[in-house]
């Protein structure tokens, strides 16, 4: 019988009682080691081969000694640079002797298989399960943000320059403060508006007047054009 196990980051092959050089490790000598990622077995009548190990499969092993390997040479130049280097290297080994190779794979697969599903409809159906409120949760938000949508769309601002008194200055000073419709305007007090002008351009819009502003918004709002020309022809600039 036979493995293929990594230890110390190296893949190898091992049986019973054979002995191996591998990279140096924590255990002191006499000590028992397990290695425990075992990649594949072979005891001639069924190869086992792990996904990515075979599952309760173990090798024991045992240290035997401590050990410096021989030394490597290494050669470093540059031609025509003037530049060449010669270093050596020692590599830490230990000496161990394989002791037993155990195939335990039995029980541990059946407590694998236990705690997973047996059928894949399962599966499906507890992923099914899962995703259900998260899938109703999108749909509500989706709905959320279609309707806040609709709404800026139905909301759209009114062109505010139809006022008598009111030129681009004032109209984009008035949609920066909220009041981009005729519906906003008409609401507002005359000294809040000219608040919220002083308050943008500076004292120089003092000079303008809007008490009709909200009298002309309404009729605008309510869409009584001919009432609005009426009244803004004996207007002066907006002003009474």
């Amino acid at each position: 019988m036979y493995a293929i196990v990594e230890i110390a980051g190296q893949q190898f092959k091992v049986q019973k009682d054979q002995k191996i050089f591998v990279h140096r490790l924590a255990e002191k000598e006499g000590d028992n080691v397990t290695f425990d990622k075992v990649l594949l077995t072979d005891d001639g009548k069924k190869v086992n081969i792990g996904t990515p190990t075979v599952i309760g499969a173990v090798v024991k092993a045992k240290v035997l000694s401590h050990m410096r390997g021989d030394k490597v040479l290494v050669f470093k130049k540059k031609r025509r640079k003037g530049y060449q280097k010669l270093n050596g290297h020692r590599q830490d080994l230990s000496q161990i002797e394989i002791e037993d190779i155990t195939l335990n794979g039995k029980a541990a697969a059946k407590k694998a298989t236990a705690e997973k599903p047996e059928t894949k409809e399962q599966v499906k159906k507890e992923v099914v399960k899962k995703e259900a409120p998260k899938k109703a949760e999108v749909k509500k938000v989706v709905k959320k943000e279609t309707t806040k949508k609709t709404e800026a769309k139905t909301s759209k601002p009114d062109k505010l320059t139809k006022i008598e008194g009111i030129g681009p200055k004032i109209a984009g000073i008035l949609a920066d403060a909220g009041m981009d419709t005729f519906k906003k305007l008409s609401t507002a007090k005359a000294e809040k508006i000219s608040e919220i002008l002083v308050a943008a351009g500076g004292n120089a819009y003092n000079r303008f007047d809007p008490v009709t502003w909200p009298k002309q918004a309404k009729l605008a709002a309510d869409g009584k054009w001919d009432e609005l020309q009426k009244l803004q022809d004996e207007l002066n600039g907006g002003k009474a």
